[in-house]
């Protein structure tokens, strides 16, 4: 499902080591992204892989993205994780 989300920050990109990734390594960034309505408004720290990880977003700038939530266990804990599939700058 795409959701319409406003920016709030992103990280620099990053290299990160990847067996999937041709060469080994693939483009990486977090972006914070909050559902319009206010500033109490929900907000998600997602991931940005691959080329679309580039791509630079300013704050206040709205987005339409498509974001995948996960969770897994490492160590007796849980976490979860929420990767960007598809973002696009409206």
């Amino acid at each position: 499902m795409k959701q319409i989300f406003k920016v709030q920050a992103q990280s620099e990109t990053f290299l990160v080591p990847s067996q999937k990734a041709e060469g080994g390594q693939i483009s990486k960034c977090n972006i914070v992204l909050q559902e319009p309505g206010g500033k109490f408004e929900n907000s998600y720290v997602a991931t940005i892989l691959g080329e679309q990880a580039k791509t630079r977003f300013s704050k206040g700038d709205l987005v339409v993205a498509a974001l995948r939530f996960s969770t897994r266990e490492y160590n007796g804990q849980v976490y979860q994780d929420i990767v960007v599939n598809e973002i696009v700058k409206i």
